[in-house]
């Protein structure tokens, strides 16, 4: 019921929500400030409170953004998300050949997601992290999926691309989390702080030899996004271990620069700490 009311009413709602987390009841506050002043250690006082009250917003904006995902029509998510040079991803589809296609948390990725779903014109499977509530993760999926994207389990996509191999389609991963289960890891100077990295789209990268695009997405103004398509690896190219997701951190951390408020800063991002024996840009084994 609540996604039915304009966006307009909803920005009111989500005006109150940034206020409230940022003035009132601040969530993880002091997560958000410890991450912030270790990633931007130069930045003054007014610096900092600019940038942690435009991540409270965004984070409201992204909340109602959400919610009206639900009944949101396929011309409204045409005009709110705009796709730059997607012709690149259509070329390999339409030659027989599946690409890769890795984000991050910028911006509202559950757009992007329905963005690219209605504007592919190729099958997408999408990996996701399943939800421990059974009605939430149904809702989820009903969401996600509504314009056709399906839905793999991340600990099963793998398999699935390998039991469907002869399905040209696009298989696309949020790949910024933290790897706290993952066997391999990946070990890189990120945002001024030792950061481990997942390394699932190097991995499937390397038995599929799928091309590899990063999907950078930036917020032009409230309501409206942009998303563009940066190759990171040719079909087949050979690179050493490490190097592809060295090329996907840099693109990560660009964006984030770009635009620090859009990254979720509330997020314990870094509770993993780096052995003494992996170096720079090393993977190493939990």
């Amino acid at each position: 019921m609540l996604s039915r009311a304009p966006l307009a009413v909803l920005y009111r709602l989500a005006d109150l929500l940034g206020w409230l987390a940022f003035r009132v009841f601040p969530y993880r506050d002091q997560v958000v400030r410890g991450n912030l002043s270790r990633s931007f250690p130069d930045w003054d006082d007014q610096r900092m409170r600019a940038v942690r009250r435009g991540y409270y917003q965004g984070f409201a904006d992204m909340l109602v953004e959400v919610i009206k995902s639900a009944t949101l029509s396929a011309d409204e998510i045409r005009r709110r998300v705009r796709i730059l040079n997607l012709e690149a991803t259509r070329a390999y589809l339409s030659q027989g050949q599946s690409v890769l296609l890795a984000a991050a948390h910028q911006c509202n990725w559950e757009w992007m997601l329905l963005a690219l779903s209605l504007e592919l014109g190729y099958p997408l499977d999408a990996a996701y992290k399943p939800l421990v509530d059974p009605w939430a993760e149904r809702e989820m999926k009903l969401v996600r999926g509504r314009f056709g994207c399906r839905l793999i389990p991340a600990k099963q996509l793998l398999a699935d691309i390998i039991r469907r191999g002869k399905v040209a389609r696009a298989v696309a991963m949020v790949a910024d989390q933290e790897p706290t289960t993952s066997e391999h890891k990946h070990w890189t100077r990120f945002l001024n702080r030792d950061t481990a990295f997942y390394m699932g789209p190097e991995e499937i990268s390397r038995v599929t030899r799928f091309p590899v695009f990063f999907i950078a997405m930036r917020r032009v103004r409230r309501g409206f996004y942009e998303m563009e398509f940066v190759p990171l690896c040719a079909p087949g190219e050979q690179l050493p271990p490490g190097a592809l997701t060295e090329r996907y951190v840099r693109q990560v951390e660009r964006q984030i620069l770009d635009a620090p408020a859009d990254w979720p800063w509330s997020h314990k991002r870094w509770k993993l700490k780096k052995s003494v024996y992996a170096g720079r840009g090393s993977a190493t084994r939990a």
